[in-house]
């Protein structure tokens, strides 16, 4: 009888014992616990070699000493470790992470929730939208994280960063979401439409992802505010992300789109006289015949009001937003006109090759053709740019902007790239000597977009 005694009292000291704590350990786990028990196997920590070339002036080894004396300039090739976060978004072994993680890698290595390191190969990447798509070979389908929708987003909603800060794998961080459409500068380049949260964001999370309380990606960590800021980053909004993966993944680059508009910043005596009474918007000046937004019904004089949901602050504002849109990729713009608003969906393609060639014949004044192994100037355009600096016909073209051209094809895609900007850098060889040649490539009044 005491040892039944003894037995009951021991199952009610257990039973008391476990019964708080499971209800306790119930009650704490909340949405952003179950949110971090989803998607971390999907999240990976992504390790980065890379080599440059390096001088220094130091002391050499004994024997280096012995056959040249001492210190000097030397040469050496140094390996540069890098990191980041990624997301797997399909079980065959697809990551989305940040161009700026793996770019200039010479050895990319993946390392998944449950330890395994593979290596990884770049299936594509865009500079422009800092976005790139990995693609690793394991022997079974992946754990994954679902892609989003970041277009329905709403100021405070809670949102939760899993990423590598510092290295730390598997770090989270939860906050709400800031802001949205939200415009920064950084490195001397505008970024546009990113997603604003106070989630913390270090370096490491860059590549990781931001998702809902439903465990959704809704954005892909990329950015802090500089100067010190806390409670400040940045994500791209899933809807961009899906667009530029879908393209990356598909065509390995994002296809440079063309809509035929020509737009400028908004004065406040020509919004007075359009009867615009908003403080922004950009003022279509030209629309490009035969053009998507000819096609579309956009006409001279409109001012673009909203792009896919939000509103256009000016003519650069407008530019950065169609750039994320790929090519076939359409878009609402909603355009006011004679007083009243009105919404066309517009679909760009990709940039005629006929007008790349003109970009180079008109701003730099220069035609160019394949030749044996290099890219070789064919005509030089009297009065231009070109001709005042003294290129002819037969010096070869190396480099734009730092960016190898061998062919035609080559020579337009880096024009595409460098189309907006003030200038462009040319490595130009004549003979048996290289020239770097820096040659204005402004743009009209308005921007060709």
């Amino acid at each position: 009888m005491k040892a039944g005694v003894m037995k009951w009292s021991l199952l009610m000291v257990a039973l008391l014992a476990s019964g708080p704590a499971s209800a306790d350990l119930a009650r704490r786990r909340d949405a952003i616990v179950e949110v971090v028990q989803k998607v971390s196997p999907a999240v990976v920590y992504i390790g980065t070699e890379q080599e440059v070339e390096s001088r220094f002036r130091g002391r050499r080894s004994p024997l280096e000493e012995f056959f040249g004396g001492f210190g000097g300039n030397e040469e050496r090739r140094e390996k540069i470790e890098g990191l980041g976060s990624g997301a797997i978004i399909d079980p065959s072994g697809i990551i989305v992470t940040n161009d700026h993680v793996i770019r200039g890698a010479s050895a990319i290595h993946v390392v998944l929730a449950d330890g395994r390191s593979l290596e990884a190969e770049v299936i594509g990447s865009d500079a422009a939208n800092d976005l790139a798509v990995l693609k690793v070979n394991a022997k079974a389908p992946l754990p994954v994280a679902k892609l989003g929708t970041s277009s329905d987003l709403m100021i405070g909603e809670t949102v939760v960063a899993i990423g590598s800060p510092f290295g730390l794998s598997k770090t989270v961080t939860a906050g709400v979401v800031s802001a949205v459409g939200r415009t920064f500068r950084a490195d001397g380049r505008v970024y546009n439409d990113f997603v604003q949260t106070d989630a913390a964001i270090n370096p490491g999370n860059s590549g990781g992802p931001l998702l809902n309380v439903d465990g959704e990606i809704i954005g892909i960590n990329t950015a802090i505010f500089g100067g010190g800021a806390q409670g400040i980053g940045f994500a791209i909004p899933a809807d961009k992300v899906r667009r530029i993966v879908d393209e990356l993944t598909r065509f390995g680059k994002v296809r440079p789109a063309w809509v035929g508009i020509d737009a400028m910043d908004l004065s406040p005596r020509v919004a007075r006289q359009l009867g615009w009474d908003r403080s922004y918007g950009a003022l279509v000046t030209a629309v490009e015949p035969d053009s998507p937004a000819e096609k579309a019904g956009v006409k001279r004089g409109d001012v673009v009001a909203e792009l896919g949901g939000s509103r256009i602050e000016d003519a650069e504002d407008f530019d950065t937003r169609v750039r994320g849109y790929p090519a076939r990729s359409s878009f609402p713009l909603v355009l006011f006109r004679e007083g009243g608003m009105r919404t066309v969906q517009v679909t760009p393609v990709e940039f005629p090759a006929r007008m790349v060639e003109g970009l180079a014949w008109e701003r730099l004044g220069l035609r160019v053709k394949d030749g044996r192994g290099a890219l070789i100037i064919s005509g030089v355009r009297p009065g231009s740019v070109a001709a005042e600096v003294g290129l002819e016909p037969g010096d070869a073209i190396l480099r734009v902007n730092n960016q190898p051209v061998t062919t035609a094809e080559a020579f337009r895609e880096a024009l595409l790239t460098a189309r907006r900007g003030r200038s462009v850098l040319l490595l130009v060889r004549r003979g048996r000597y290289g020239y770097h040649i820096t040659l204005p490539f402004e743009q009209d009044a308005g921007q060709r977009l």
